[in-house]
């Protein structure tokens, strides 16, 4: 590994939606002059920039999602479908969290049809061989891509707090491995993505199994040593199981050109400043670059 290199991958989806909702509880939008919101770009600037004074990187890239349908969705219908529609208050504030990338020099990464998930594990996959990797989300479903030079960093409560996964100490923290986290989310579906596992295996019963038999191919494949009831579940709820583990795996193999040249961290912060004062009409914006210049 090249010390020197370091990769920060930010999911821009997690960091936008998680300052608007941090602040949204309100009814402080932070609207402008313009009559635009901005509470979630005061989020996101809060969170993009601790991430960058935390981890020190080398290169950055930020992620998102290109649209709500993905090929997921034509595995299985109901796939996230139970999620409302963002408020309105949010919409405008989703190109502009990208001009605010796109001035920082950082390079935002998406692909129609794809999830951000899909983009950070691609570019995770082809960064990591010869960079160190650190993905910040908020989204555990990440977890899975820990590797040789992946970590992924978890944000938690308050800004700047982080739990870190690696190789060093995943299993500790999660009694699985980065690839388990495939086969759990198979077994006991995921609420929030709206798919569903065997139905009455929760996380307890999957860890359980997974800690004895490893992997859900395996675990068919000694079926006859379960219980008679989780026997029965199996076998009724089977197709669920298979998509459910199909579903909860990041695609890392998304057809994008991307050099990482252009993701190289700069600390030219002049037309940030001028675009968060003038466009945005945020006043004293060091209080996000005075940290990132040193």
């Amino acid at each position: 590994m090249n010390e020197k290199s370091h990769v920060l991958i930010i999911d821009g989806m997690a960091l936008l939606f998680r300052g608007f909702f941090a602040t949204a509880f309100t009814g402080n939008f932070m609207v402008n002059s313009k009559g635009i919101p901005r509470n979630g770009l005061f989020g996101f600037l809060n969170y993009f920039t601790n991430a960058i004074e935390t981890f020190q990187p080398t290169h950055v890239i930020c992620c998102w999602d290109m649209g709500s349908k993905t090929f997921r969705n034509e595995w299985y219908e109901g796939y996230k479908s139970n999620r409302e529609a963002p408020p309105e208050e949010l919409v405008p504030q989703f190109d502009l969290a990208k001009d605010i990338v796109t001035m920082f020099q950082v390079p935002n990464v998406g692909e129609v049809g794809y999830e951000a998930d899909d983009c950070i594990g691609t570019l995770a996959e082809n960064l990591h061989k010869d960079h160190l990797v650190t993905i910040v989300s908020g989204d555990q479903d990440l977890l899975q891509l820990v590797d040789d030079n992946i970590q992924v960093a978890i944000m938690k409560k308050g800004q700047g707090n982080y739990d870190v996964f690696n190789q060093d100490n995943f299993y500790e923290k999660m009694a699985l491995t980065p690839k388990q986290i495939i086969e759990l989310k198979g077994l006991m579906g995921d609420s929030s993505d709206n798919y569903p596992g065997i139905k009455g295996v929760g996380e307890k019963t999957a860890l359980k199994l997974l800690q004895e038999y490893n992997t859900i191919d395996n675990l068919l494949a000694h079926k006859e040593q379960l219980t008679k009831g989780m026997q029965k579940k199996i076998d009724t709820y089977y197709d669920d199981l298979m998509i459910s583990r199909k579903l909860a795996a990041i695609y890392t193999k998304v057809p994008f050109d991307f050099s990482i040249e252009e993701a190289k961290w700069t600390q030219d912060l002049t037309a940030i400043e001028t675009y968060l004062m003038e466009e945005l009409e945020f006043q004293h914006p060091d209080r996000w670059l005075g940290k990132l210049i040193g």
